[in-house]
């Protein structure tokens, strides 16, 4: 699924899908980061056109790259918490879900969450919302699929253009397994929503 149906938003309520009312506004979002290569490419080309971006970010690889993770709060980017391993939470219990989000938080200050994968039980997220009442769970409404080996880059850039609407949260990859499309993607994306005015912001 490219672009989120109504019934699985449904299946989350309170959780953050798009950001309707904004405009001619687009919201990029990159999971799995701080990566010490990928990452600074999309923070060059996100430069390009004054873009700016929300990184959800793995506490274990902000703690390796401490200095990329400084950078994106420096150059004007949102971050938000992706749990501290990368785990998923249909198959992880409550409590020890909670806790490895509570252990990402220790390196990442935000009140922004997205489960990895997508894939979180109701229990965790009263669990989170009662740990923290500001925090805001965000889904999104464009699923680039950058992660999918059998897909071109071409093909994978190609079939999310047709389906971005103003105020859509896109997920990208800044990962190893993402970046062949993900290198494709980003910079297309960039410059055609750029030249016909749409803006980039990060979600706060």
């Amino acid at each position: 699924m490219i672009r989120t149906p109504w019934w699985l938003k449904k299946l989350y309520p309170g959780c953050l899908w798009d950001m309707p009312g904004s405009g001619k506004t687009l919201y990029l979002t990159f999971d799995d980061g701080p990566h010490p290569e990928i990452t600074l490419f999309i923070l060059e080309q996100l430069k390009r056109h004054n873009a700016k971006a929300t990184f959800f970010c793995i506490g274990e690889n902000v703690v390796h790259n401490p200095a990329v993770y400084q950078r994106l709060i420096e150059e004007g980017h949102a971050v938000g918490n992706h749990t501290q391993h990368h785990i998923n939470g249909w198959k992880n219990p409550t409590a020890n879900y909670l806790q490895d989000i509570k252990e990402a938080g220790q390196h990442i200050g935000s009140h922004l969450f997205r489960p990895p994968y997508g894939r979180m039980k109701r229990s965790q997220i009263r669990g989170l919302v009662k740990m923290d009442n500001k925090m805001t769970i965000v889904m999104w409404n464009i699923l680039a699929g950058d992660w999918d080996g059998s897909v071109s880059p071409e093909r994978c850039y190609d079939r999310i253009r047709k389906r971005i609407k103003a105020g859509d949260i896109i997920v990208l990859h800044d990962s190893e397994k993402a970046w062949p499309r993900m290198s494709y993607i980003l910079p297309r994306l960039l410059e055609d929503f750029s030249a016909s005015g749409y803006s980039f912001l990060p979600i706060s």
